[in-house]
């Protein structure tokens, strides 16, 4: 795996993580206990930090990073994604905020100054644009997002079972190194 620090700052990664050999990890980037982290996944924590909670799923292909700390903006745009979070294949995440419990379709984009609430869905290819309040308990589709209706009881739970299912497959990986 390739994992570097920047800036005399290294990635903190909990010993339970999985982190794929063909993934990247820079700088100020901290990942949680069984998160894990897929192929092909850049997580850049160079100019500002990326924080990952735990049994998250950042599957492959994604771009996560932030928005650096300036004088028009001090405290920049960190990135954080909270628990048992489940972020698709290919999905860019820009200095935003995902609380836990939550997924994140194939291909969307979160944008800056954006929080995604607990038990929330963003639906595949939508593109969720700076600034843009949303309400938990919805799914969000489109370019840009639009609420489309509640989430159902059943697609709730499946919060949960994404989280447990990707942690099995992590440790099949670990196992299988």
């Amino acid at each position: 795996m390739a994992i570097r620090g920047f800036n005399q700052i290294s990635p903190k990664i909990d010993p339970s993580a999985y982190v794929d050999d063909m993934a990247l990890v820079i700088g100020d980037v901290r990942i949680g206990s069984n998160s894990s982290v897929w192929p092909m996944t850049v997580v850049r924590g160079d100019v500002n930090s990326i924080t990952i909670g735990e049994m998250s799923n950042i599957q492959d292909g994604c771009v996560l990073h932030v928005t650096h700390k300036s004088e028009h903006r001090p405290e920049g745009y960190p990135l954080t994604i909270g628990d048992r979070v489940t972020i698709g294949h290919k999905v860019i995440l820009h200095g935003c905020r995902i609380e836990d419990e939550c997924l994140i379709g194939m291909g969307a984009t979160v944008m800056d100054n954006v929080t995604v609430p607990k038990h929330t869905m963003i639906g595949a290819g939508s593109l969720v644009p700076p600034g843009k309040q949303l309400e938990s308990g919805y799914l969000y589709v489109g370019s840009p997002v639009k609420r489309v209706r509640p989430l159902t009881e059943e697609e709730k739970a499946y919060f949960t079972y994404s989280a447990e299912h990707y942690q099995r497959l992590m440790q099949q990986h670990q196992s299988a190194d």
